[in-house]
Parts: structure tokens; C-alpha cells; sequence
């Protein structure tokens, strides 16, 4: 099978991207696939060729080593065609099918449903959720009013546009501090890895913080912060009611939330030498045992984090349990993972956001339950073919007379 990974885009998040796609790459079963490298740069452009597949060539772009690509409808599918550099029509262009893409995007242009709309037009199989899927996912203030929607417990929130902290400032904190109170958390609602989220504990931090998030989005959330909370994550893959859920973690270093730099560039020395060539290998501890990561270059593999998560087995359970119903309510499909906040004040679970595309798609979950990276990325593919099939024997044509009607008294 032809299965091209696509990655990169222009989103705050590119450069983790990159690390999630590489490690994806090194982790297909070579015997079933012939892996495609498709990088979106950060203007758009879209490239193909091997010295994609290695880490540091990305800090030393070399246009003449790879070659501009741009995916195109055809009969039946779509085709990824390649730019000769004679020219985009100059007879020596290269078409080839696109079987199944496996998404590796984090962030906008990529996670929220814009590349995924492309693949549908087209008719591509793709292995990410959705379009509505990604889209609700992306947007935090969307994710969270249907999670309010389905009973599932959420911090008490607000949210507000840009527009309407630069006309009055004054009345938007007025507006959090009566609904939300200290400690709040600010966060843009088109943004992950903690990219603009701060904590704010008065009205000058609050102030502060909201400057911050309306720098990357016009949509800003507030939610109620916990004092001293936990963080558990859990995975899930498959699609349908097909679902197969992980084991739960708890990131060590969690207190009140993960920041960039602690999830992707702690022990920046560590990994592997020109990239993460042969994947990224962990090993499972003991329950209660931390893992240690390789680096930064290993992407969320790196951090340090607690598998199984070191909390009571009814939270387990409950939290392993509204995973699937998150999954199966937003029609997810391939892997993602669900992060929730434990109040150890309170011993309550909320639901705080869903990563249809997690980082290092969250392979270090299943290896506990015994699914392999490579297994991953199978089931992964099988959920893309499955669904592609299923939406495939839907009708997408219906006979009328509109047009008929609209110009049959026309004069010519």
C-alpha cells in the first residue's frame, strides 16, 4: 500500500509535527507499506522526497533535496503529483495513487478539519478523525459546550472574542471575575501544547493573560483553575464501535499544566543522533513507576510520565469509560487522546480536552495493553480504509429537474 504522511502546515505547532510524523514514519511496517514523506512548509508549500524521513534535515532546509508535490483529484481517488523540476506539465511530472494518508498534523491548518475536507473531496482515506470531528476538537469553546451537552463534567468556563476585549477591556474582566473568579486559566481556542495558555490569580495577571491569548486567537476560553490539580490522559483507537481504549497516565511533572518547554524540550540532549532512526522505544514499568524519556527529540515520548496513572481503579474506569463515549460522540476515528483534571480537593474527574492527533500519536499508551507502534499504525490504516468504505457506499447524487426547469424557457 501507498501511504503517504502528512505533516508540518503553517500552525504554531509545526515543529512537533515534524517529530510525530518522523517517528510514525520509522514505525510502518515496510513489508505493507511504501511510506511517502508529504511536508507542508511553513508558507504552504508541499514536498516529497527521503531526506524528509530524517530529523536534522529540517534545521538545514535544502530545497534542492526534495521536490514539490501537490495532491490532485482523480478518477476513483486522488493522486499525489509530483513537480519535476522541468516544469509542472513538462512531461516528466510523476502521478501517483494515494492509497491511505496518515495524518501527523498538530495544530491549525492540518488537525482542525481543513486537510482532512481536502482528503474527503478528493476521496482519499485518511486515518485522523474527521471533518466535524477535528473541527470540534480544535476549537476548545466548541469541544467543551458539547461535552456540557452530553452530562460530561467540565470546569465552569466563559469565553468572549478579540473584538470584544480591544472595545472594552474593563467589561470583559468584570464579566470573568463575576462568573469565573481566581484562579482562572486563559487559553486561545484554536491552539494545543500549551501554546498561549496562562494562569491568572488577580485582575492585572488576568489582563496580562488574555493579552497573551488574543495574540494567537480571536476566540478566547476561561475556565475555573484548580489549586494543585492532577492531570490524566487516555488514549483510545479504532473507529466506530470498534474502540479499543488505553491504560491511563499521569505526566510527573504535572501541577498546574504542562508548558511547550515541558513537553517537548526537556533533556534536549537526549535521543537519537540525526533523528529517531528505528523509532522511539520505551519501556513499561511497574504501576506507580515513572517513565524517563529520551528528549526532546522523542516528541511526548520524552516526558516523564506515570503508566498506569497511580489513581483509584473506579477513576480508572471512569475515566477509560468516557474516553470511548467522547470517542464515539464526537465520531472520532484512528487514535486520540483525552486529557482530563483531577481536583484532589474535591476526588472529581472534569474532562479537559480531546487531541485528535496526539503527539507521538500516543503509542506509549497502547504498548501496556500490548499493542506495538506498528500495530498502531495498522489499525490506524484499517480504521481510515473502513470508514472511507463505509462513507463511499452512501449515495452522493440525487436526480432533479431543477436545472431542467431553471433553463428549459430560456431563448438561446
Amino acid at each position: 500500500m501507498r501511504l503517504i504522511v502528512l505533516y508540518g502546515s503553517r500552525a504554531c505547532e509545526h515543529d512537533v509535527s515534524i517529530i510525530t510524523a518522523v517517528q510514525a514514519m520509522d514505525n510502518a511496517d515496510p513489508s505493507k507499506y511504501t511510506v511517502i514523506p508529504v511536508y507542508i512548509d511553513m508558507a504552504g508549500r508541499w514536498w516529497t522526497g527521503d531526506a524528509l524521513r530524517r530529523m536534522d534535515f529540517y534545521t538545514h532546509f535544502d530545497e534542492r533535496r526534495v521536490t514539490e508535490c501537490q495532491l490532485v483529484p482523480k478518477e476513483g481517488g486522488g493522486a499525489l503529483l509530483i513537480k519535476k523540476k522541468t516544469g509542472l506539465f513538462g512531461g516528466n511530472a510523476v502521478l501517483w495513487d494515494v492509497e491511505c494518508a496518515l495524518m501527523c498534523f498538530h495544530g491549525m491548518n492540518g488537525e482542525d478539519g481543513t486537510v482532512q475536507g481536502l482528503l474527503e473531496l478528493y476521496g482519499v482515506p485518511y486515518t485522523s478523525a474527521g471533518v466535524l470531528g477535528s473541527a470540534t476538537g480544535m476549537d476548545k469553546i466548541a469541544m467543551k459546550l458539547i461535552y456540557k451537552g452530553c452530562g460530561l463534567p467540565v470546569l465552569d468556563m466563559t469565553w468572549f472574542e478579540r473584538c470584544d476585549w480591544q472595545k472594552d477591556r474593563e467589561a470583559v474582566l468584570d464579566r470573568v471575575e463575576r462568573e469565573i473568579g481566581y484562579p482562572a486559566f486563559v487559553k486561545p481556542a484554536n491552539l494545543g501544547s500549551s501554546i498561549g495558555i496562562t494562569k491568572a490569580r488577580d485582575c492585572q495577571s488576568l489582563a496580562d493573560a488574555i493579552d497573551t491569548a488574543a495574540s494567537f486567537d480571536r476566540r478566547i476560553l476561561v475556565e475555573h483553575g484548580v489549586d494543585h490539580p492532577d492531570e490524566v490522559n487516555c488514549a483510545a483507537v479504532g473507529y466506530g464501535k470498534n474502540v479499543t481504549v488505553s491504560v491511563c497516565e499521569m505526566p510527573v511533572s504535572w501541577q498546574e499544566f504542562l508548558t511547550f518547554d515541558e513537553k517537548y524540550l526537556r533533556g534536549g540532549k537526549g535521543g537519537t543522533k540525526g533523528g529517531v532512526k528505528g523509532g522511539v522505544k520505551s519501556a513499561m514499568p511497574a504501576k506507580g513507576m515513572p517513565v524517563k524519556g529520551g528528549g526532546g527529540k522523542n516528541g511526548m515520548a520524552s516526558l516523564s510520565r506515570q503508566i498506569p496513572a497511580p489513581i483509584p481503579d473506579e477513576m480508572t474506569n471512569e475515566i477509560r469509560s468516557m474516553t470511548e463515549q467522547i470517542f464515539r460522540v464526537m465520531d472520532l476515528k484512528g487514535v486520540v487522546r483525552v486529557d482530563y483534571i483531577i481536583d484532589k480537593a474535591e476526588n472529581k474527574v472534569y474532562v479537559n480536552e480531546v487531541n485528535t492527533i496526539p503527539g507521538s500519536l500516543a503509542f506509549y499508551l497502547f504498548e501496556p495493553v500490548g499493542i506495538s507502534y506498528r500495530e498502531l499504525i495498522d489499525r490506524m490504516v484499517d480504521a481510515a480504509i473502513e470508514a472511507h468504505e463505509e462513507r463511499e457506499a452512501s449515495s452522493f447524487s440525487f436526480q432533479s429537474a431543477i436545472l431542467t426547469k431553471a433553463t428549459g424557457g430560456a431563448k438561446r
